[in-house]
């Protein structure tokens, strides 16, 4: 009954709110979920994750930025996902390697080859079983993020690098329908989370 799951979506798009509500249905028809954020999730993920959204350095190149979400995504397979799906639970994870071809592809503009090479090298074969991403235009998204705390680093860039990143986002959407599946976070918290429900079901994730 062990499934991978990950949810994206760039900022104010409603991920905490709708992980807790993936990760209650997922429980009631009897998963046993570990739930997990990237990058971070270990120990050493949680110390890089520090350092990639903090504001110390606001000139990091954007391959060192590549290389640390790895570095970050290697510790989190290797300590957590991997030993959780190998013990039949179901991993629920806040962004995962697509969020890596959206933000660092997309927004930072690196060569997806870069990308597409590490990901084989760091994950083999794994790929999620779904992934849900929650998906608004750039000025909802940033209007509801600016409700909130302040910025990270990476919460800091302008319009268009979010506008990239959402383009990425969907883009993988139509490459791999498969296994991502995109559901319009601009209506209600209610709506978004009927939507949720009835993709999962589709994914064959949950019964109907």
């Amino acid at each position: 009954m062990n499934k991978f799951i990950t949810l994206e979506g760039i900022e104010g798009v409603g991920k905490t709110s709708n992980l807790r509500y993936i990760k209650e249905l997922l429980e009631e028809s009897g998963h046993n979920c570990v739930l997990t954020r990237e990058p971070g999730g270990t120990n050493l993920g949680e110390s890089l994750r520090g350092l990639l959204l903090s504001h110390s350095d606001e000139n990091m190149s954007a391959d060192t930025e590549l290389l640390m979400m790895f570095a970050a995504r290697a510790e989190h397979l290797s300590k957590i996902i991997l030993p959780a799906l190998k013990n039949g639970q179901t991993v629920l994870c806040d962004r995962f390697t697509e969020a890596t071809y959206a933000y660092q592809g997309g927004g930072r503009q690196l060569d997806v080859d870069k990308i597409s090479e590490l990901e084989d090298w760091v994950q083999g074969d794994l790929r999620p079983d779904l992934t849900v991403i929650l998906d608004a235009p750039v000025e909802i998204g940033r209007a509801r993020a600016g409700k909130r705390s302040e910025p990270d680093r990476i919460e800091k860039e302008q319009d268009d690098f979010f506008q990239r990143v959402r383009e990425a986002y969907i883009e993988l959407a139509n490459r791999y329908p498969q296994r991502i599946c995109l559901v319009d976070a601009s209506l209600t918290l209610a709506e978004v989370q009927q939507q949720i429900h009835a993709k999962l079901v589709e994914y064959d994730i949950l019964n109907a």
